[in-house]
C-alpha cells in the first residue's frame, strides 16, 4: 500500500528479547507518517519505536536503526511504564520510497536503457507513440525484469505526463524532434515531477530553449531540463554505450546519498 502510494515508511522487528516482552523475537510492524500495520507488542515498547520510526521518515534516514529498551517498572519514559521485565532490541529499517523513471520514446537507445533499468528495483514507465516499438516480443526482457514495467502506447505521448507519479524521472528520447520539444514543454508545466531529462546536442537544446523562453517559461525553470544526459566522459556512440552511460547519470542522480536533494523544480 505504501509502494502504490509512493509513500515512505519503516519495518519494525522485534530483533531479540531476553526475559519476558510482550511479544516474542520476530514480531514486526509497518510504520508510516500517519498510520501503522501489525504490532511489536504495544504500551510503551511499541510507543517508543513508532516515535523513532516516524522521526526516521522526517530525517528521510536510509541506514538501518537499532533500538535497545529495559521494559521494567524502574525505566519510566515518556509512554509510561512497562513492567513485563525483559529488554529487547528493535531493528527499524527504513522503506524507501521507490524510484520512478519514465521513458518517452523506445527506439533503440530507448530499449536498450528500459533493458538496464529493468534489472533495478524501481517503478519503470515506458512510452511511445508507435504501437510497434512497444511489442513484447521486443522487450524479451520483461519475462524477468525487477523493475515494475508499465506499457504506455499514447499517440501524443505528452498526456501521459499527468497520469506519472509524483516525483517521477522524466527522460526525453523520442524519434521526433517535435515530440521531445512538445513533451519537454509539458513536463515543465508539471511540478509534481523530479527531474526532466533530454537527450541531444547543444545545438538542439538552443532551439528549444529559446522556443520555451518563447511559451513563457522563466529561465530558472527552463534551466531546469538536464541536457545533455548521461555520464559525459564515456565515449561511443551505439545505442548500448550511450544507454550505459545515461542509466549510471540516473542512477547515481537518485542514489539514496542524493535523495533529499533531487527535486529541485
Amino acid at each position: 500500500r505504501l509502494r502504490a502510494a509512493r509513500e515512505p515508511g519503516v519495518l519494525v522487528t522485534l530483533a531479540s528479547v531476553r526475559g519476558h516482552a510482550p511479544r516474542d523475537a520476530g514480531a514486526k510492524m509497518v510504520v508510516s507518517a500517519r498510520d501503522s500495520w501489525g504490532s511489536i507488542g504495544g504500551g510503551n515498547l511499541e510507543a517508543t519505536a513508532v516515535d523513532r520510526a516516524r522521526r526516521m521518515i522526517v530525517e528521510q534516514a536510509t541506514v538501518p536503526e537499532q533500538l535497545a529498551l529495559t521494559l521494567s517498572d524502574k525505566a519510566r519514559t515518556e509512554h509510561g511504564r512497562q513492567c513485563c521485565g525483559g529488554e529487547v532490541d528493535i531493528l527499524l529499517e527504513p522503506l524507501a520510497v521507490a524510484t520512478c523513471v519514465a521513458l518517452f520514446g523506445m527506439g533503440h537507445l530507448g530499449h536498450e536503457l528500459a533493458r538496464i533499468l529493468s534489472r533495478h528495483d524501481l517503478d519503470l514507465h515506458l512510452v511511445d507513440s508507435r504501437e510497434e516499438q512497444l511489442e513484447a516480443a521486443r522487450m524479451p526482457w520483461l519475462s524477468d525484469a525487477v523493475a515494475r514495467v508499465e506499457v504506455h502506447h499514447a499517440p501524443l505521448p505528452e498526456m501521459v505526463l499527468d497520469e506519472l507519479p509524483p516525483g517521477t524521472h522524466v527522460l526525453v528520447m523520442t524519434h521526433d524532434h517535435a515530440e521531445d520539444y512538445a513533451l519537454c514543454d509539458a513536463a515543465l508545466r508539471c511540478p509534481h515531477l523530479a527531474t526532466i531529462g533530454l537527450i541531444g546536442s547543444s545545438a538542439k537544446w538552443g532551439r528549444f530553449e529559446r522556443r520555451l523562453a518563447g511559451e513563457g517559461h522563466p529561465p530558472d525553470v527552463v534551466a531546469g531540463i538536464r541536457t545533455p544526459i548521461g555520464i559525459p566522459d564515456l565515449g561511443g556512440k551505439e545505442p548500448a554505450t550511450i544507454a550505459v552511460a545515461v542509466a549510471a547519470d540516473l542512477l547515481r542522480l537518485t542514489s539514496p546519498d542524493r535523495m533529499p536533494g533531487v527535486v529541485t523544480r
